[in-house]
């Protein structure tokens, strides 16, 4: 007869086991090869405080760290996977650094406090820089002119801006003005019609305050950099194919008319590349075909040969209908007499 199995002492067993290799895990700690990190301000701490790492509302840190085996692992996983570095949040207030002026951050000490990594069982073991210095100054209310720039940071004109001041949380010593960005989209849209948009206050590179107050803003319609302009003392060239070149010449019967001038909408640089080109400034194109008509008067519009890089940024358009020229086509000598 089979003996029976005892299930309870197989259980104890296996818990016994798991329980062995959990204890080796949590004793022998592994190290992580150095880290890249990130302390960054909680700026909700105080809306009237600029808190700052040297006018920075984050600063970059190397950091060691060790633990058990899987700790370690799985967090080695998740940065290699991850986009972002480790990321502590500096609070003024918890540190006890909320007072206006310049305050030392031991960092060591403080990344020991952190709770996430205590709960993954993990711990610092160093860190560089070692400290940080924390810089707190109170902002007053005051009231801001507001100004208006593209993406690139180039001023932009506004025809109005209502109102033309907001308050706004400062330096007490500051000549900051409030600013308004505009997209290219946006530009187009508020110079056709007013449009709101809510002022920033940059404090700094990377510390950007809203304001409380939407403004509208009207731009200034944009000018068009085209002007009419005339081109005087035209050329032209006539184009034939080979094979009607050895047989014809053609001649302009209306030319004085056709070089009388050439105007152009055109921005002045557009306009003297134009007019200063070694190519001529028009072209009547002439067919194998246009010989069915025999020597009689034909009459075609001319292609003008505007400065191509122009063309394609819209500098140079021609203002007015192109010139017709009239020409006929007459048989050379050599070729009547074959």
């Amino acid at each position: 007869m089979a003996k029976k199995i005892k299930y309870s002492k197989i259980t104890i067993v296996i818990f016994l086991t798991v329980l062995i290799w959990v204890w080796a895990d949590l004793a022998l700690d592994e190290t992580l090869p150095e880290k890249s990190a990130v302390v960054v301000v909680d700026e909700s701490v105080d809306p009237k405080l600029w808190i700052s790492f040297d006018k920075s509302a984050s600063a970059d840190i190397k950091i060691s760290l060790s633990g058990p085996h899987t700790a370690v692992t799985t967090l080695d996983m998740e940065l290699r996977k991850g986009l972002k570095p480790l990321e502590f949040v500096f609070n003024a207030v918890q540190e006890r650094m909320d007072k206006p002026g310049t305050h030392s951050l031991k960092l060591l000490e403080f990344l020991h406090k952190d709770r996430e990594l205590r709960r993954r069982g993990l711990k610092v073991l160093s860190c560089d820089p070692n400290q940080l210095s924390v810089n707190v100054v109170e902002l007053v209310r005051k009231s801001l002119t507001v100004e208006c720039f593209d993406a690139s940071g180039n001023p932009l004109k506004p025809q109005s801006i209502e109102p033309a001041k907001v308050d706004a949380l400062v330096p007490v010593d500051s000549r900051l003005t409030a600013r308004i960005v505009l997209t290219k989209a946006e530009i187009e849209q508020a110079r056709k019609a007013p449009m709101k948009k809510i002022p920033n206050v940059e404090l700094a590179a990377e510390h950007i305050r809203e304001s409380s107050t939407a403004v509208e803003i009207k731009l200034v319609p944009e000018e068009d950099p085209l002007t009419v302009q005339r081109i005087e003392d035209a050329t032209i060239a006539i184009a034939m194919s080979p094979t009607l070149l050895a047989q014809y010449y053609a001649e302009i019967t209306n030319l004085p008319t056709v070089l009388n001038s050439i105007t152009v909408r055109a921005t002045n640089q557009a306009k003297e590349t134009y007019e200063n080109q070694k190519l001529p400034h028009m072209v009547l194109y002439v067919f194998d075909d246009d010989v069915k008509q025999g020597q009689e008067v034909q009459r075609k519009a001319v292609q003008y040969n505007f400065p191509p890089k122009f063309v394609r940024t819209g500098e140079i358009e021609l203002n007015q209908e192109p010139a017709m020229a009239d020409f006929k086509l007459i048989p050379l000598p050599s070729a009547e007499t074959e």
